[in-house]
């Protein structure tokens, strides 16, 4: 079966020329999110990790479901931060409070020089969905 690609109505304008998600043999593979608002582009950026982190993953719920999937098909998530010593702990207790702990997906975490917006945070998700 051929990609399918998503633009979610009522996610966040992409900051960048992509999909929200693309779909091939049920794997969803979801966007990288930033901690902008879906309903104002323009408005700032959450102050800090853990607000950044909080809106960043309330953004990939909302393209989640407009798949008709949520966070229990989540199977891989990727974070990125700018700050990584500093933002870590903050990062970590805003995502692990989207989890129950015997159902985490797995996950990388890397430190980089910079993201868009001057963002502190973005996620993307990989995600599975069911037979």
């Amino acid at each position: 079966m051929a990609p399918q690609f998503f633009m979610i109505p009522g996610a966040p304008t992409p900051v960048a020329p992509f999909s929200h998600a693309v779909e091939a043999d049920g794997w969803v593979f979801v966007t990288g999110q930033m901690p902008t608002w879906p309903d104002d582009d323009s408005r700032p950026l959450p102050e800090g990790a853990e607000a950044q982190t909080r809106r960043v993953m309330d953004n990939l719920v909302i393209v989640l479901a407009g798949l008709g999937l949520d966070l229990s098909h989540v199977v891989q998530a990727r974070v990125y931060l700018t700050e990584f010593k500093r933002d870590y702990p903050e990062m970590n207790t805003a995502y692990a409070s989207y989890f129950p702990e015997n159902r985490r997906p797995a996950r990388t975490c890397v430190g980089v020089t910079g993201l868009a917006r001057d963002a502190l945070v973005e996620i993307d998700f990989i995600a599975r969905r069911p037979d």
